[in-house]
């Protein structure tokens, strides 16, 4: 067992049509972040002793800062108890749902390479086949597009993509994301986009915990029996990421539900990530050598002739343990007649792929995440991601804001 490492304190679309942006902005209240030990079954944590930290006081014991526990107690968390297991206690009363109310204490090892590999359950159902809403900026159904194998190793291909992983009330599930830049550190990001259905139930729940992202997971594009003795450097070769910080969109929290669509053009969610096993000195962005910019005013379905679309589907045919992708041109898809219409694109990706970036040329040319994968429909013939506006870029910056100084 570890001993516990008190760390730096600390969420589906937008629409550049609409002229009065609603921002998360409560979410930028302080959010906990703790590295807790991380027990395996055999282990006792009655009888284990922690070895020597700063953090470690006399008598074996660990000191938690009084800040941080007096923000654990605010919401009646034990952080003991917590990680002992009281992360799996949904309880309406114990489910956090304000944005200000984020909590995700980092358990060290909890994602091991069998969690890691065993979890497949993404955490939405499908929208039905026929979602056609308001016909008058609605295109037609596109045809499918086979979802193609991301060449090996991820890391030369997609080196800013990777995979989600988070628990909620049955069991851990997962979802697609992107390192993404940072304006307020560049060179040196450790932000991550991703949907906001993949950090926040919506309207009927509220946070995700132990949220972590692994980019280039599976580099190496291991099948699923291969993967059973697969050291952690093969699964996940640029380490785990928890993200201390998520923000999605107020819209996304008031309205979004797991079925419909609900939400669905306000479904983006960012994420300020760290190590797991603490810092070496470099960011994520440092560590992959990569991190896309984020397009907030990308050209018109009409001017935009392909849009790539990456994540790690997970429902069946999909095992959720490669990265594929899909490119195709995008037509439009209004959901609901009052909200902003959404990219959308033939491709054959089902549930896992959620989160994953849609990248396509910016309006200087060069590459960009313009969205990210929101819905689909039952037969897994397309996608659907939100256009990225003044929602999303408020989200974005006030996430970049909270860390600009550090």
């Amino acid at each position: 067992m570890r001993p516990i490492r008190p760390i730096d304190t600390a969420r589906r679309g937008g629409s550049a049509r609409r002229t009065s942006p609603v921002f998360a902005a409560a979410a930028l209240a302080a959010v906990l972040t703790l590295t807790v030990t991380g027990c395996g079954p055999d282990e006792d944590a009655a009888n284990s002793k922690p070895s020597g930290s700063a953090g470690q006081a006399s008598g074996g014991k660990v000191t938690v800062p009084d800040d941080l526990k007096d923000r654990l107690k605010e919401h009646g968390i034990d952080l003991d108890t917590w990680r002992d297991g009281e992360w799996k206690n949904w309880d309406k009363d114990k489910w956090l749902r304000e944005a200000r109310d984020y909590v995700n204490p980092i358990i060290e090892d909890l994602w091991d390479p069998d969690r890691m590999r065993d979890a497949d359950k993404p955490p939405e159902n499908p929208v039905d086949n026929d979602i056609s809403g308001d016909k008058g900026v609605t295109d037609r159904v596109p045809a499918p597009v086979e979802a193609a194998r991301l060449a090996t190793p991820y890391h030369e291909h997609a080196a800013e993509s990777g995979k989600l992983f988070f628990d909620g009330p049955e069991g851990s599930m997962v979802c697609s994301a992107t390192v993404v830049k940072d304006p307020a550190h560049p060179g040196r990001s450790n932000m991550v986009w991703t949907a906001g259905h993949c950090v926040h139930a919506g309207k009927k729940g509220g946070w995700y915990r132990n949220i972590a992202f692994v980019p280039s997971y599976n580099d190496s594009g291991l099948a699923a029996g291969e993967l059973q003795d697969a050291p952690r450097e093969k699964i996940a070769p640029y380490g785990v990421w928890w993200g201390q910080w998520a923000q999605t969109s107020e819209q996304w929290i008031a309205q979004g539900a797991a079925t419909g669509g609900q939400g669905a053009p306000y479904d983006f969610a960012v994420l300020q990530v760290t190590p797991e096993k603490g810092s070496t000195g470099k960011s994520l962005e440092e560590t992959v050598g990569s991190a896309l910019p984020v397009d907030f005013d990308a050209p018109a379905v009409p001017e935009i002739d392909g849009m790539t679309a990456t994540g790690y589907p997970a429902a069946p045919p999909y095992d959720g343990q490669a990265a594929l992708q899909c490119t195709d041109e995008p037509g439009r898809l209004s959901v609901f007649q009052d909200q902003p219409t959404m990219y959308r694109i033939g491709c054959t990706m089902t549930g896992g792929s959620s989160g994953g970036g849609w990248v396509a040329a910016g309006r200087d040319g060069e590459p960009a995440l313009v969205s990210n994968t929101s819905i689909g429909p039952v037969s897994a013939g397309w996608l659907a991601g939100p256009r990225l506006g003044k929602e999303a870029e408020g989200v974005y910056r006030a996430v970049s804001k909270k860390y600009a100084a550090r």
